[in-house]
């Protein structure tokens, strides 16, 4: 059983709206440094129109990337969503590139003292720049839970803190101190760890990583609150860009093969609906015997009889049964919910559901809310004429 949701094409097509924009940016920052390092005769500022070229570069692979994942293609069942990976890839190295060239030339070639009166309200204002357009971008990324975005949001903020050392290099010559040369090699490791993280991280991606640890607990509690599981036996998952593939062995409290089909099924649409970026979710039942069942009966109190109205009932009996069919043990519960005058319905049978039971007793031809939602999840529901009695 494999259930597969397309890529949500609302957040890929904002995601390449960003890359345009960031292309665009990246230009007009390579050209403005360019012409201003040119004019006052600043090395540093220089080698800082050499990397926002460079990005110019980058964001034309980035947004390559983020079309290539919205594509489908029948020799890649799992997607290609694994192309912001690439993307990811080809950018970080591309920066780690950029860096040695920006070191090299800062030893190779001998400093000028360049012209503070051009280069300082240049360049505090290309930091403005880079470092709101920076963060922005960050958070729509991590919005959109795109690996391309984030890395060109983090590419700008490398380039507002580049920026920021060249700055000072400005105010330090404007103070007599000779900061060039060392504004230019500072702006080159800055540079080299903003790819370097990005390199590793796109090869985690690409060998498939698993997903973080607090996601797969979350996805673990969820399945593991379904009636009919009695626990996850195991998790796998695995990176597919920006998006998950999760792989799930449930133990269930049922000998039916039909109502185990039903159940993941159920749980492979739950999965991709709770959780937005698990693109696909496979659910592999297995079988525990438990040689017992747990069967609610509504009630009209704890020394009354059976209640008519299902939701409404003000009690419910909770019996486990053996398996000849014998009441072991019982217990009446107060419906919390009972007195509710909106979505009594739904309100009774999710929280029955939180019992975990097996079966239910409801008078047949007056199946509400309650009762639909525990059919739907698995739950045998027992016609009155077949109830066995209460304890």
């Amino acid at each position: 059983m494999l259930t597969h949701v397309k890529h949500d094409t609302t957040l890929l097509s904002q995601a390449r709206r960003r890359a345009i924009l960031s292309l665009v940016i990246h230009l007009v920052l390579a050209l403005t440094k360019g012409i201003a390092g040119w004019a006052a005769g600043s090395t540093a500022l220089l080698s800082d129109a050499v990397n926002s070229t460079a990005d110019v570069f980058t964001s034309l692979t980035a947004l390559f990337g983020l079309w290539i994942a919205g594509k489908e293609h029948p020799s890649f069942p799992y997607g290609l969503y694994k192309a912001e990976t690439l993307a990811t890839l080809v950018i970080s190295a591309s920066i780690m590139i950029v860096a040695y060239e920006i070191v090299k030339n800062a030893f190779l070639h001998g400093a000028s003292v360049p012209d503070v009166s051009i280069g300082i309200p240049v360049a505090l204002g290309l930091l403005l720049v880079t470092l709101l357009f920076g963060l922005h971008q960050l958070r729509a990324g991590r919005r959109l839970n795109s690996p391309a975005i984030v890395a060109d949001a983090k590419d700008y903020l490398s380039d507002s803190l580049a920026t920021g050392v060249v700055l000072a290099g400005f105010i330090g010559t404007g103070l007599g101190l000779d900061l060039e040369r060392p504004a230019a090699v500072i702006v080159g490791i800055f540079v080299l760890r903003t790819g370097g993280g990005l390199f590793v991280s796109a090869v985690r991606d690409l060998l498939d990583a698993s997903i973080d640890r607090e996601t797969e607990r979350e996805i673990i509690g969820f399945v593991e609150a379904h009636p009919r599981v009695m626990k996850v036996e195991r998790l796998m998952s695995r990176t597919a860009g920006a998006r998950y593939i999760v792989d799930i062995d449930v133990i269930l409290r049922t000998p039916s093969h039909q109502i185990a089909d039903q159940v993941a099924d159920s749980l492979e649409q739950e999965i991709v609906t709770r959780f937005p970026f698990v693109i696909m979710a496979r659910v592999r039942p297995h079988y525990a015997h438990t040689g017992q069942k747990r069967r609610i009966t509504p009630v009209a109190s704890p020394e009354g009889g059976r209640a008519g109205h299902f939701a409404r009932a003000p009690w419910f009996l909770v019996e486990t049964i053996d398996e000849k069919g014998e009441v072991i043990r019982g217990e009446y519960i107060k419906n919390p919910h009972a007195e509710e005058e909106r979505k009594k319905g739904y309100l009774v049978g999710t929280w029955l559901l939180g019992l975990k039971p097996d079966q239910v007793v409801a008078e047949e031809g007056r199946e509400g809310t309650a009762v639909a939602l525990l059919r739907e999840a698995g739950v045998e529901i027992l016609p009155t004429d077949e109830e066995k009695g209460l304890s």
